[in-house]
């Protein structure tokens, strides 16, 4: 099970601050995406260069404040990330974030990176979310080899989370399952035509329907079939 990071595992004690990293972010992939047809164009091929990401880089660059003082940790996310790594599911963090000095900062600071067997951030892949580069990268980074059996869940809060995790799921062949947490992931998800049981309103619904998940009396199906929609 593969989790986005900002606005799904923490969230900033400033929301507009979330929403104009979001849209830097939606700046910086439009511009990725021109430069790439671009190069396409002209080279007939996509560079494999590394990003240079300098909108990231200047955006922690000019940051002041600790991780601790911008971010608080998700608790219902967190009792969600218990109950899975008891029950043996592997986990790992997706995130279109900068790791080195922020996304490992914060699985550190908020005593998240014990749950996690993998964590990929911008700087890991050519090409950030919504393509499905990192979610690629984290499913060969698991630990193991994918079985045919395993149930792959992908949860976010934006539209690109959806989007990533559907070009992901073509591009390895398999089922890759994403949730939408929140309106903006939601309208995603319609937009998708995705099952009303994969929109979760809340971290409170989402744990919800774990729990129901482990605990019903046939956890295999309730894991890989489609789920109720949660009650609100």
């Amino acid at each position: 099970m593969l989790f986005d990071l900002d606005g799904t595992l923490v969230h900033h004690v400033n929301p507009r601050v979330l929403q104009m990293l979001e849209f830097l972010d939606d700046c910086s992939h439009r511009g990725g995406r021109l430069a790439a047809r671009f190069r396409l164009a002209r080279r007939k091929c996509v560079s494999e260069r590394a990003p240079k990401l300098l909108v990231h880089k200047a955006i922690h660059k000019v940051r002041r404040k600790s991780v601790k003082d911008m971010l608080e940790p998700c608790e219902s996310m967190r009792n969600v990330l218990e109950r899975l790594r008891d029950e043996g599911v592997t986990l790992g963090v997706v995130s279109n974030g900068l790791g080195r000095g922020y996304g490992h900062d914060v699985l550190e600071a908020f005593d998240l990176k014990k749950y996690f067997s993998t964590a990929v951030f911008r700087e890991d892949v050519p090409r950030g979310k919504p393509w499905p580069d990192s979610i690629v990268t984290a499913l060969g980074r698991i630990g193991r080899d994918l079985r045919g059996s395993d149930a792959i869940w992908y949860i976010g809060d934006q539209r690109k989370d959806i989007a990533a995790a559907q070009a992901a799921s073509a591009e390895m062949g398999r089922l890759i399952r994403p949730y939408a947490l929140g309106a903006r992931a939601a309208l995603g998800a319609v937009e998708a035509r995705l099952s009303p049981s994969q929109i979760m309103w809340s971290a409170s619904d989402f744990e919800r329907t774990i729990s129901a998940a482990f605990d019903s009396h046939d956890q295999r199906l309730s894991l890989i079939d489609p789920l109720p929609a949660p009650l609100l």
